[in-house]
């Protein structure tokens, strides 16, 4: 079994990477596809599959969409990176940020994040600042602050985020062979459930 050399280098044929693009990787990806077996057959007997993406580095999907936005700044010589958060972002964001040695910022509302995501971000030595407001308010900050100074915006509106979202899409199709009939999963901004779709589709066209 050959060993697992990170999102970039496995799947570098479906992802939008240039020969001056950074292979960076936390082993990220590669997680496992799991069988429900005893759910399926409560379900009326259903072949049923839970992808278990809290194996990724910092404990989430955020992992896939970050090592991708990440290197495509370190290509375009950015030396930082920036997100408003409120858990997962601002862990990934940081953790990546550390691998790649440059500089993170998060932006978090005041008394509004998870503190154990809060503990990462710090632990891989962000620079976390707490605003008065809410999410969305402090992401207006990040925008007006990224387009003002040079320093990458790394919230899911960057558009390699979903890029590196899509990954998982192909290793469902690597196990089962195709994509499943149906996908279950839980929105927010929907950013996850398109990158699932543009991965699926993106598979099917290619193989």
């Amino acid at each position: 079994m050959k060993a697992w050399k990170g999102l970039l280098k496995e799947y570098k044929s479906y992802l939008p990477i240039t020969d001056k693009t950074p292979l960076i990787s936390l082993n990220e990806g590669n997680t496992p596809l799991i069988k429900a077996e005893k759910i399926g057959e409560k379900l009326g007997g259903i072949e049923l599959y839970f992808k278990y993406d809290g194996l990724n580095p910092t404990g989430s999907f955020k992992d896939r969409g970050m090592v991708m936005a990440v290197a495509k700044a370190l290509e375009e010589g950015s030396k930082a990176i920036m997100c408003a958060s409120t858990g997962n972002t601002s862990a990934s964001a940081a953790a990546y940020a550390a691998r790649s040695n440059i500089q993170c910022v998060v932006l978090i509302p005041d008394g509004n994040i998870a503190l154990g995501k809060l503990a990462q971000a710090l632990m891989y030595g962000a620079k976390v600042i707490a605003i008065n407001g809410n999410f969305d308010e402090a992401l207006k900050s990040v925008i007006e602050i990224t387009n003002n100074y040079p320093i990458t915006l790394v919230n899911s509106i960057n558009p390699y985020r979903l890029q590196g979202q899509k990954t998982s899409a192909f290793e469902i199709c690597d196990i089962l062979g195709k994509a499943p009939d149906y996908l279950a999963i839980p929105v927010g901004n929907a950013g996850n459930i398109s990158a699932y779709w543009m991965g699926f589709k993106e598979y099917k066209d290619k193989n």
